[in-house]
């Protein structure tokens, strides 16, 4: 293959120059490549000196060559183009088969995969199935010994006949036991008989009782289970379970939810017929057999039940009849409170509350009792006779005075404790009590809103009745706070009260937990807050009255009066009068008007009002002679003193600013000169120890004055006119 053209320089004056070619034969002999030094110039030189030689007369040889070169060339050319053109073929035929081949490899790997996803989920599958398979056998296998066992038990039955000596004692007793009946001709026989079943019954279930706790899990710490029925006693049941459910299922005409009480009492009256024979016949069994059981107990438990699985099937279906429910509530109550007293049932076993106790029935209840109490609220604050009371003409009995709407409304509170004292749960309690504070403070609201209504007659008996109303419930909130039931819910607030009642602070938690406060401790302040702005508002009515009959009084010439030696008797000043008689007219009234710990402490407060009323704007208002001051003392202590000495044995302790004065003011002249002196000297000496003379205060106590400080004893004096030039 020629792969460098012929290269020719001819050198017209060197007759020694060849040409220069470049070639490369494949194929033959003369195939010659550059030398691997490199020189291809070396190479060409000497393929043309051994074809042609060195003679230039060899040179007719080079057209053959070339011919023969140029033959070669295109042999050559043509093979390559032959191999260019089929090897690309080939190579792509082979990369299309292996491109197949990889398809292929590619799809049997694809169906092993999901050929091994679907083996997969069939095992998944068939493993539950075999799961559920294994369970349905277990079942199975528990069905069937139950039913031997049940085959068992059956032909215990029919060996032991337990049933048909109970009919000879006239089992069950439907109706109360009478002396008409008859007892079997072979009575003793039949008591062994009854004895030797109970103990062998007794006995057959302590040993299946034994099997089944081997079986059992146990349960949770702090879960209390309990305990099944005693086998005679779950015999004894049958007949009474069955006709229990013949008459309170179904369609018949016993079968009434607005008569909850039928299958109620008939639970109880069942109970009470059974008694006897329980405790006479059946209890001396199990306690000769060991049974650690009460008879009447576990026969109650048993009727229990029947009533407790009616119960919670009626009540779902009256939450929409609040009549009904309301019904069903009294009846549930007053099933319960039957069963735990007359018939001795323990508090360690549940009754029927529970079923009201379930969340939606207790939001129930709780919403109708509140529903009710306000209907009720609002019907006794509009009756007629809601501000009098009905124990009026009743002197020992109407001590409080409470109107009958405040008596009402708290027998209702007491009503709905009744409701939910028995609860066993301290939750469901303390949520009644919030709705109680709830309503007492709806109460109270009701009765601000009254007050302000009669607040422009304070003196109205009406205005009374609602002072008398807040006092008579707080009161009996005070009680109630000392009651054993709401000190134990007090110690329950402190634990869950927060849930109900509301954050309580570490203060109230405090006070609380120690017993120092009461679960109506903000209630009472609220009600002593309006308590107390009615008192005042009254005391503000009567002072006002009484200080516009005193205005004459207080005007009286006290400076001109005649002396007592001049009068043959004192008598009451004349100017006084209105204010004596306008001052009896209303404690008399409010005496009647009002209880007696309101009454006192309106009279309490009057006297303190007097009191300085008469010191401030009658004594320092004016100068008194000595007639003056002896008429103002005989019509202080002979005539105002005694108005409340009907109240209390010394009732000049209430007036004591009043009374010192007076003594002040009637004392002789030389005492009072004494005193004055003694007065100015200890003002003028103030800040300097003097061991020898006694104090002001010391000597004003020898006098009979405490309350008043020495510079008021020395304007009284001032007030003095017999001596006032003297001193």
């Amino acid at each position: 293959m020629l792969i460098g053209a012929p290269v020719m320089e001819h050198n017209k004056h060197s007759s020694n120059a060849l040409p220069h070619l470049t070639l490369v034969r494949t194929g033959s002999s003369t195939f010659q490549s550059p030398s691997e030094d490199g020189n291809f110039t070396d190479d060409v030189v000497a393929l043309v000196q051994k074809e042609i030689g060195g003679d230039l007369k060899s040179l007719k040889k080079v057209s053959g060559l070339l011919e023969q070169l140029t033959l070669e060339n295109k042999q050559l050319e043509e093979q390559v183009l032959t191999v260019s053109s089929s090897v690309p073929l080939r190579v792509s035929a082979a990369l299309s088969v292996a491109q197949e081949s990889r398809v292929k490899l590619e799809s049997l790997l694809e169906k092993e995969r999901l050929l091994s996803n679907t083996l997969q989920q069939h095992l998944q599958g068939a493993q539950v199935w075999a799961d559920s398979i294994g369970q349905v056998l277990a079942q199975l296998d528990t069905l069937e010994r139950h039913m031997k066992y049940l085959q068992c038990l059956a032909r215990i039955e029919e060996l032991s006949d337990f049933e048909e000596v109970l009919t000879q004692f006239h089992w069950p007793f439907i109706s109360p036991p009478t002396q008409t009946l008859s007892p079997p001709a072979n009575v003793q026989e039949f008591n062994s008989q009854l004895e030797l079943l109970v103990s062998q019954l007794l006995s057959l279930q302590t040993s299946d009782d034994l099997i089944s706790e081997k079986r059992e899990t146990p349960s949770r710490p702090g879960q209390s289970q309990t305990p099944p029925l005693s086998l005679p006693i779950q015999i004894m049941l049958l007949p009474l379970s069955k006709r229990f459910r013949y008459h309170f299922t179904g369609n018949r005409q016993t079968n009434n939810l607005s008569k909850p009480e039928w299958f109620l009492t008939q639970v109880l009256i069942w109970m009470g017929n059974s008694s006897n024979f329980m405790d006479e016949k059946i209890q001396p069994i199990l306690d000769r057999a060991g049974a650690k059981v009460n008879a009447r107990v576990e026969l109650c438990r048993g009727l229990l039940t029947l009533a407790q699985e009616k119960l919670a099937q009626d009540t779902p279906r009256l939450l929409y009849d609040d009549a009904l429910f309301c019904h069903l509530v009294d009846e549930v109550l007053q099933f319960e409170k039957e069963l735990r007293s007359t018939h001795s049932y323990p508090r360690a076993y549940p009754g029927v509350l529970h079923i009201l106790l379930e969340e939606t029935v207790f939001q129930k209840w709780l919403s109708v009792e509140r529903k009710m109490a306000v209907e009720k609220v609002d019907a006794m604050l509009s009756a007629e006779g809601a501000w009098s009371s009905q124990y009026k003409d009743i002197t020992d009995v109407d001590e409080l005075k409470a109107p009958d709407c405040a008596e009402t409304f708290m027998t209702l509170l007491l009503v709905i404790t009744e409701r939910y004292r028995a609860l066993p749960c301290p939750r469901a309690q303390l949520s009644f009590l919030a709705l109680q504070k709830e309503l007492v403070d709806d109460f109270r609201i009701r009765l601000t809103q009254v007050m302000k209504e009669e607040s422009r007659q304070p003196l109205s008996p009406r205005y009374c009745a609602i002072l008398n109303a807040a006092n008579y419930i707080s009161t009996v909130l005070s009680d109630w706070g000392d009651n054993v039931f709401f000190l134990q819910l007090q110690q329950a607030a402190v634990s869950v009260g927060e849930e109900i009642l509301g954050p309580l602070g570490a203060t109230e938690t405090g006070r609380l937990a120690s017993l120092e406060g009461s679960l109506f401790e903000a209630l009472l302040a609220l009600l002593e807050r309006l308590r107390g702005d009615m008192l005042g508002r009254l005391l503000d009515a009567v002072m006002r009255d009484v200080k516009e009959k005193a205005q004459p009084y207080c005007k009286d010439r006290w400076i001109s009066l005649p002396s007592q030696s001049d009068q043959a008797t004192m008598s009451l000043s004349s100017s006084a009068c209105p204010m004596m008689l306008c001052l009896r007219d209303h404690l008399l009234q409010l005496q009647q008007m009002l209880c007696l710990p309101l009454f006192q402490m309106f009279w309490q407060g009057l006297a303190e009002r007097l009191n300085s009323f008469i010191y401030e704007d009658l004594i320092l208002y004016n100068h008194f002679n000595e007639g003056g001051a002896a008429q103002l003392q005989y019509d202080m202590t002979r005539n105002l003193f005694p108005l409340f000495g009907h109240y209390c044995k010394r009732p000049e302790n209430f007036f004591k600013h009043v009374k010192e004065a007076c003594l002040i003011l009637t004392l002789k002249v030389g005492p009072a000169l004494l005193l004055c002196d003694m007065l100015k000297q200890s003002e003028e000496e103030e800040g300097i120890l003097n061991h020898q003379q006694p104090s002001p205060e010391s000597a004003l106590n020898e006098l009979g004055v405490y309350k008043l400080a020495p510079s008021d004893v020395q304007i009284l004096l001032n007030l003095r006119t017999a001596w006032l030039n003297q001193s």
